[in-house]
């Protein structure tokens, strides 16, 4: 085979000889071209100079023989104009050149013919012409100027054979070429007869190999179809799987939440039929139960990736201090559990509930990969990932980063597994223990926070998941807004215009807000709401539900800050549908309150937007 392949080895050595030697001969001409130019400006500006001398000569003479001043314009012109000339031939002169010589001879000239000039003048200027014609008839000025033509003419003399000798040898090496040339063509020639008869050989070995590819791809093509068929099926029962599961979760835990609600409603009502009024019990289990209800639905809107991050400066080592008890009930009695806390970490910024959600995945990960019997390790570490670790990993930016890692004692992974890893449904569980959904969760979360993740996994080694969110290096509590707010008696007389299109909604929040001390307008659409703005011009801020039809919360509230500038606007949804959303987190510009919030979170919305503070009725 390399014996096979010498001939075009040789063949593509002599066409790349061929083009560099033909290159090279393009540079040296090049460079000849760019030498007669610099010969040809040279001896312009040598002609120029002599020109210059003329003009000074012919305007003295002028001078001396009319004694008109004027004739002295074009000689004191000339005269000016030969120190540029001079410097010029300089600039192209270098201290090595054969020119050396002759300009130093022709700059001599020039002075002592300027200076004869210059005697004639001022010997006329003083009275004394017959002195200064004498001096002009002694020859001395006409002797210098020809001495400038001589060294000019020594000077086109050595430039004009340094270009006949670049063009000679330019000749000879472009000789050398054409009977190089020929000869190579000549080989290539040949080298491309016996191409042409192993392509033909070869060509039919194709042909031949592609015939046997045809019927095997044919082959390979119907047993991907039949596979492809049999992973969609699969992966469509994974999901179902992972909808039925999540399904039994909800129904179980919103069953268990809406029992206590509505056994705690019953029961108040009984008392209050009865005359009695000690149901604050009831109320306070009613309002735990649908907190823990609410809470419950922004996690599962977090799961599924439709709840915008609320990023928060958060203590890695502090949030895993109060997870530990949840994380205990999830793994379980036999599961020993090992926390090594870093001292001195670092903030960040992030979503805390999501960190919380992420490391209760991996952990829970890592129960099922070590069963009944196993070591859990959570550890947090300030990290830097340089930009040689950056360059090894895609996606990833070098810097400081909050590092989060779980490690278990458990069969560990192959590499295989480890690659696919963070793809959604992926799982090596048996059926029923797994949906697959809980790295690529973990995997979308820190993406999205701007960090990185990563497996360090051997088989029956055990499996260590790192996560890094990036350093926070802002200032670690918030600023104290100023203002009424910090007044808590402060009154208030701010009109608000709540704009809701469910009515039971829209009437809980109008009486919620008034009885905050809020002057309250209602509309149920974006339309009405407009037709109120126009109404009441007083209003200072607009309170409206996103998700309306016909006209959104988001347009409803252009319109109307276009009509109102200094209108100030809170934004409330069960679910944004990313009207207000980009990326994942709220828009920077947006005042946001989410569905459901009790009484006290409603005035304290209101108080960070209008800057007054409200006290929630008791």
């Amino acid at each position: 085979m390399r014996w096979q392949s010498l001939p075009l080895v040789a063949g593509f050595a002599v066409l790349a000889l061929i083009v560099g030697s033909r290159a090279m001969l393009v540079e040296e001409q090049r460079a000849n071209r760019a030498a007669a130019r610099e010969a040809i400006e040279y001896q312009q500006l040598l002609s120029g100079l002599l020109s210059l001398a003329q003009e000074a000569e012919n305007g003295q003479r002028g001078y001396l023989l009319t004694g008109e001043k004027s004739y002295l314009e074009p000689y004191r012109s000339a005269v000016g104009a030969i120190p540029g000339q001079l410097a010029r031939i300089d600039s192209l002169t270098a201290p090595d050149d054969q020119f050396v010589q002759p300009i130093n001879h022709i700059k001599d000239a020039l002075s002592q013919k300027q200076a004869e000039l210059a005697e004639t003048i001022a010997l006329y200027d003083q009275g004394n012409a017959t002195k200064a014609l004498d001096l002009i008839r002694s020859g001395q000025g006409k002797a210098v100027m020809d001495e400038i033509r001589t060294s000019m003419d020594t000077v086109r003399r050595i430039s004009a054979a340094a270009v006949a000798a670049r063009d000679a040898h330019t000749d000879q090496v472009e000789t050398w070429l054409r009977i190089g040339s020929v000869a190579a063509l000549l080989a290539i020639f040949l080298l491309a007869g016996y191409a042409i008869r192993e392509s033909r050989r070869r060509f039919l070995e194709v042909v031949v190999a592609q015939e046997e590819l045809v019927r095997k791809n044919v082959a390979l093509g119907s047993e991907i179809e039949t596979r492809e068929k049999a992973e969609s099926q699969i992966r469509q029962m994974h999901k179902m799987e992972a909808v039925g599961q999540l399904t039994g979760g909800i129904a179980h835990d919103f069953n268990n939440m809406l029992a206590v609600i509505i056994s705690a409603m019953n029961l108040a009502q009984r008392k209050l039929a009865r005359g009695e009024h000690d149901i604050a019990q009831f109320i306070d289990a009613a309002i735990d139960a649908a907190t823990r209800a609410a809470n419950l639905t922004a996690r599962l809107l977090a799961f599924s990736r439709q709840q915008p991050l609320a990023p928060q400066i958060v203590d890695a080592n502090r949030l895993l201090t109060g997870m530990s008890d949840l994380i205990r009930r999830a793994l379980g009695e036999t599961i020993r559990i090992e926390t090594v806390l870093a001292g001195g970490l670092w903030k960040t910024h992030a979503d805390p509930s999501q960190i919380e959600n992420a490391v209760l995945n991996l952990a829970v990960n890592a129960r099922d990969a070590m069963g009944d019997d196993g070591k859990l390790t959570i550890e947090t570490a300030n990290s830097h990932l340089d930009d040689s670790y950056a360059a090894a990993h895609a996606e990833v930016a070098a810097g400081q980063y909050v590092m989060i890692a779980v490690s278990d004692t458990g069969s560990g992974m192959t590499p295989d597994v480890m690659a696919k890893a963070f793809e959604p449904f992926f799982t090596t569980k048996p059926v029923n223990k797994g949906t697959g959904l809980g790295l690529s969760q973990v995997f979308g979360f820190v993406k999205q926070s701007g960090g990185h993740v990563n497996i360090y996994s051997e088989p029956g080694e055990g499996t260590t998941i790192k996560i890094y969110l990036p350093r926070y290096f802002g200032a670690e509590e918030p600023a104290v807004p100023t203002g009424r707010g910090d007044n808590p008696a402060a009154p208030v007389a701010e009109t608000i215009l709540v704009v809701e299109d469910d009515a039971r909604v829209r009437v809980s929040t109008v009486e919620a807000i008034r009885e905050l001390g809020y002057t309250v307008i209602d509309a149920a659409s974006g339309e009405e709401a407009l037709q109120k703005l126009a109404e009441n011009p007083k209003v200072a801020l607009l309170f409206t539900d996103i998700v309306m039809p016909v006209m959104n919360g988001r347009k409803l509230a252009e319109e109307a800050v276009a009509r109102m500038p200094l209108l100030k606007v809170i934004f409330t949804t069960g679910f944004t549908r990313n009207a207000v959303v980009h990326n994942g987190v709220l828009d920077h510009d947006v005042h946001f309150l989410a569905k459901p919030f009790t009484i006290e979170q409603l005035a304290a919305k209101l108080r960070d937007v209008l800057g007054t503070t409200q006290v929630a009725a008791d």
